[in-house]
């Protein structure tokens, strides 16, 4: 079915490897080319995938042509210490209409995501995390999502059509609802209308100002630890870092900070996809230092991937360390664990079931020490407060 939908990795990105070292990454991968066809996608742990598509774009800047521009940069590259199997499976056709192309991306992710294979999206406008995330209606399951961006992405939804400034009003208004937590990470006020601020504060989402960021990168590694997909705007980054970027501005992230955001989600042992979009496709050879960046993106989220631990408690923390909290003079119990593999904490936090409200089950949510450590002092943290809130 793939191969019907995709157009292999153009020969002159291929030809190009022959100038390249062998052991770079275009000649690690394997590649959907025109001579060995499709690969074994089954058999590999990361499948990268380009998107032709710019027609959910604000504004005059064309995003549809740069899956390739990245691939360039990111074949001649090298691959770390990894032991892991990826596969370049080329590009997706731009379908007849917007929707099409939504269809066809959300068929294959979710193929993708059955055989428990991450996808890397290249390409095209951040609309495309709505089929990203659609796609996980295969796995009839809730979905968190983590967005590095500037802005909040739930303006108003324009006469039915889905762009990269409305994408997640689509996600949070239409049905089915399988949303259950977003993070933002990395917006900047002045971007950001306060009322949707308030909206988003008031369906307890997760909100991760650049500037509180900047100042202490951490920050985010619990977000991205329970995220199941992760969606990159290169406009989060401030223009004399990444000029070809769909709405380049003077402030945003620098170079080593959005690697270090992408390593972050490498990390995590849920996140489960991953996409890179808002790149011009008008890139020059004096201005591809914008794409270079990306497949150095690229590079740190499979570098991640390559150290993830394994140790996100889903059926039993036997082998955690356990901190029990007194709080509210010792009315109340806050619980945390720490992983002995990782030393990661996590909070245990009670949700009340749907069917019944006199039953109660908990959830762990990933958190710092930090978390824990105000808990000590008889402060309710307010990620602990935030996830509860959800849940009840």
């Amino acid at each position: 079915m793939f191969e019907d939908i995709l157009s292999p990795v153009p020969a002159s990105l291929i030809d190009a490897l022959r100038n390249e070292e062998a052991e770079t990454i275009g000649n690690w991968l394997q590649v959907h080319d025109e001579i060995d066809g499709f690969p074994d996608w089954r058999a590999c742990q990361l499948c990268i995938i380009g998107v032709c598509e710019g027609r959910g774009g604000i504004g005059e800047a064309d995003q549809s042509e740069t899956a390739n521009s990245i691939r360039h940069q990111l074949y001649r590259l090298f691959p770390g210490d990894w032991s892991l199997k990826v596969a370049d499976v080329g590009n997706l056709y731009a379908g007849e209409g917007l929707e099409d192309t939504y269809a066809a991306l959300r068929e294959m992710l979710s193929e993708l995501l059955k055989e428990g294979v991450i996808p890397i999206v290249l390409g095209g406008s951040q609309d495309i995390t709505y089929p990203m995330y659609r796609a996980y209606g295969v796995l009839d399951q809730t979905v968190n999502i983590a967005a590095v961006d500037n802005r909040f992405d739930l303006g108003r939804q324009n006469e039915g059509q889905i762009d990269e400034w409305n994408y997640l009003s689509y996600i949070v208004l239409q049905k089915p609802y399988r949303l259950f937590n977003f993070a933002n990470i990395g917006y900047q006020t002045y971007l950001v209308n306060q009322e949707e601020r308030e909206l988003m504060e008031k369906m307890h989402f997760d909100l991760l100002r650049l500037g509180e960021l900047r100042a202490n990168m951490s920050l985010c590694e619990p977000l991205f630890r329970d995220s199941d997909l992760v969606s990159i705007d290169m406009s989060s980054l401030r223009a004399s870092v990444a000029i070809d970027v769909a709405h380049p501005g003077p402030n945003g992230f620098n170079e080593e900070e959005i690697c270090a955001l992408a390593r972050y989600a490498g990390i995590s042992d849920k996140v489960s996809s991953f996409g890179i979009f808002g790149l011009k496709s008008a890139v020059t050879e004096q201005t591809n230092i914008t794409a270079m960046l990306a497949a150095q993106v690229v590079w740190y989220f499979l570098e991640g991937v390559s150290a993830r631990k394994g140790d996100y408690p889903v059926s039993s923390t036997k082998s955690y360390d356990r901190f029990a909290v007194l709080i509210n003079d010792g009315e109340e119990e806050l619980v945390f664990y720490r992983s002995p593999l990782s030393g990661r904490w996590w909070m245990e936090v009670p949700l009340h079931s749907i069917d019944s409200l006199s039953k109660t089950r908990s959830v762990l949510v990933p958190c710092t020490q930090a978390d824990y450590d105000q808990a000590c002092t008889n402060e309710v943290p307010d990620r602990w407060w935030r996830a509860y809130q959800k849940g009840m």
